[in-house]
């Protein structure tokens, strides 16, 4: 049991660090009207956010802002990378349709899918971010033993503006591919639902 106990102490010891990025999330809605699914699609592109990499309005959208906070330390003249924080805070702007009760029943259906898929589709949005800020965290400690502190913050300054890089390009990606599987995406959550309903999991 002792034999078992320091193996296992020796192992933690040597496992590498674990990096976590902190991820706050924080949601606003806005309202929309209308009774049939063409209005509540003109509501959607009058109302819903505007972002900024296409300048079209969007039926949801999330505004993050990565903070990037680090630590330097000299030994024998050398420079390194003591402590690093990321964290991203995360506003998803959703929305919430405020006709439901003057509408059919085929309408709501369709609403509830197409609303948990806009959710959905922002809540992955802030997981992409959090994987990238975890990367860039690890990343930033192995910064070590370079010539000067001052050396050291550019490489980290470098390493932050090439993974924030990467970071855009994801959240691109994503929303292309999204966008190309909408159609057949949403047909096949409202097949899902229909079956729920049928089966008395969740209400009609």
């Amino acid at each position: 049991m002792k034999t078992a106990f320091l193996a296992a102490m020796v192992l933690a010891l040597l496992a590498p660090p674990a990096y976590s990025a902190s991820v706050s999330k924080t949601y606003t809605y806005f309202s929309i009207g209308g009774k049939t699914l063409e209005e509540i699609e003109k509501e959607l592109d009058r109302r819903g956010p505007s972002v900024q990499s296409s300048g079209k309005r969007h039926p949801g959208a999330t505004r993050m802002e990565f903070t990037t906070r680090v630590s330097y330390g000299e030994r024998n003249g050398r420079c390194s990378v003591m402590d690093a924080k990321v964290t991203v805070k995360a506003n998803m702007i959703l929305p919430r349709w405020n006709r439901r009760k003057g509408s059919d029943q085929d309408t709501r259906l369709i609403w509830d899918t197409l609303s948990s898929d806009i959710k959905r589709h922002e809540e992955s949005h802030v997981i992409i971010a959090k994987n990238h800020a975890r990367e860039l965290e690890e990343a930033l400690h192995h910064i070590r033993n370079q010539r000067s502190c001052e050396v050291a913050a550019q490489k980290a300054k470098d390493l932050s503006e090439r993974i924030l890089a990467q970071h855009d390009r994801a959240q691109e990606e994503f929303d292309r591919v999204e966008g190309i599987n909408f159609e057949s995406r949403l047909l096949r959550l409202l097949r899902y639902r229909l079956e729920q309903i049928e089966a008395g999991r969740i209400p009609g």
